[in-house]
C-alpha cells in the first residue's frame, strides 16, 4: 500500500511539475513583452522634483507617484516608495531587471520633454 502511495505522490509531484514548468514559460513568454501604452506627467517646479508620472502597463496596469528627479548627471526616475518607521524609504512597486526599468524611464522621460516643451509654447 505504501509503494502504490509512493508512486501516486511521484507522479502528482513530477504532474505538477510539468505544470509549473508549462506556466512558467508561458507567463515568460507574455512579460517579455510587456507594454507601456500610457503615460502621464504632472509637472512641477520644485528644486528637484521635475514631475510626478503615471504609467499604464498593457492597459490593464497602473504605477501611480514615479518621480522625475534632477540629480547631478542629469534626470532620472523613482518609483513610488513609502518611509518606514526607521526613517528609510522603500520601493512600493519597481521593475526587477534593468531592460524593464529603462523601458520605464525612458517613456516617462520622454513624456516629461513632450510635456515641458508643450507648457513652453502655450506660455509663448
Amino acid at each position: 500500500m505504501l509503494k502504490i502511495y509512493q508512486k501516486c505522490f511521484v507522479f502528482k509531484i513530477k504532474h505538477c511539475k510539468i505544470e509549473l514548468s508549462q506556466t512558467a514559460n508561458l507567463l515568460k513568454g507574455r512579460y517579455e513583452n510587456l507594454k507601456i501604452t500610457d503615460v502621464r506627467i504632472r509637472l512641477k517646479d520644485e528644486t528637484k522634483l521635475k514631475g510626478i508620472a503615471s504609467i499604464t502597463i498593457d492597459e490593464c496596469f497602473v504605477v501611480h507617484d514615479i518621480k522625475v528627479i534632477e540629480g547631478k548627471d542629469g534626470l532620472f526616475i523613482s518609483m513610488p516608495s513609502k518611509k518606514t518607521a526607521d526613517g528609510q524609504h522603500k520601493d512600493i512597486a519597481h521593475p526587477i531587471n534593468t531592460e524593464t526599468r529603462e523601458a520605464i524611464k525612458e517613456a516617462v522621460l520622454e513624456a516629461y520633454n513632450k510635456a515641458l516643451s508643450e507648457k513652453s509654447e502655450s506660455a509663448e
